[in-house]
């Protein structure tokens, strides 16, 4: 009986999946391998969760319904698939990709006998169970497919089903977004140090001021327009410090960086 799922790569979102498919008892530590590269790092995550690691997945090829491939989108072309090439065990194997800018027609090339090929892009607050997570498939997935996938992927986060046409754009949204937040975290609390604060107080007041102000967005139902006009008052603090930003760009530049990420989750699609 296929009843296992398979990991080519071991990184941090490989390492958030699995650590979320045992926390939701999607599946136990002896139905999840793993394997990669000359590194370390699969052996690391089987001795901190307790699944199998393994030098090629071969052998556990009948078993598998699920294979995720989480390495660097790089290394697709260093890896010996031989095994899932012309293989017709591999017709009821599913694939899930993580790799940034690798179209399901290129993965086509790998997995010729596979029925579904699903494209992700999840981002790294999954790594505690915040994250957003998007797929594509090129074809309708069934219900038991889809419900699967869902909660594979549900253990990241949230999920969302979108065209492939959008996963550039995506990925330049929410799967780099963290780390436009992470910036302007360091900047607030910047600030705030050269305004005379402490520097671990300064920190702490950035991430809980990102934190709160995205939950008060969330919870209110209101635009992020309607609260930013509601906190600033004609003539006060918040009113200078966002014309300091307009004055710069600010909001032009973060949609600039977007569109120049998605340009180039584009270009390495085709590369």
């Amino acid at each position: 009986m296929k009843n296992k799922i398979a990991f080519i790569g071991a990184g941090k979102m490989a390492t958030a999946i699995v650590k979320g498919l045992i926390r939701d008892n999607v599946y136990s530590p002896d139905s999840i391998l793993c394997t990669c590269g000359n590194d370390s790092t699969g052996t690391l995550l089987a001795n901190e969760t307790g699944i199998t690691f393994t030098d090629t997945i071969e052998p556990y090829l009948k078993n598998i319904n699920i294979l995720v491939l989480a390495c660097k989108p790089q290394q697709i072309g260093q890896i010996d698939l031989t095994s899932f090439q012309d293989n017709d065990i591999t017709a009821d194997l599913t694939i899930i990709s993580i790799l940034a800018g690798t179209t399901i027609d290129r993965l086509r090339m790998y997995f010729k006998n596979s029925k579904y090929i699903i494209r992700t892009m999840p981002n790294t607050p999954g790594q505690i169970g915040f994250g957003s997570t998007a797929f594509a498939s090129s074809v309708d997935l069934d219900k038991k497919t889809l419900s699967h996938l869902e909660n594979i992927l549900g253990s990241l986060g949230s999920i969302y089903q979108v065209k492939e046409s959008e996963m550039d754009a995506i990925t330049a949204l929410s799967g780099s977004g963290p780390a436009y937040v992470f910036e302007f975290i360091s900047a607030l609390s910047q600030g705030g140090i050269s305004v005379g604060l402490d520097p671990i107080i300064a920190k702490k007041l950035a991430i809980e001021t990102i934190i709160g102000s995205a939950k008060l967005l969330e919870e209110s139902g209101h635009e992020s327009e309607d609260l930013r006009d509601a906190v600033t008052s004609k003539g006060g603090t918040t009113e200078v410090a966002l014309k300091v930003l307009g004055s710069g760009g600010f909001k032009n530049l973060v949609i600039e960086a977007i569109q120049k990420a998605k340009d180039h989750s584009l270009k390495l699609s085709k590369s």
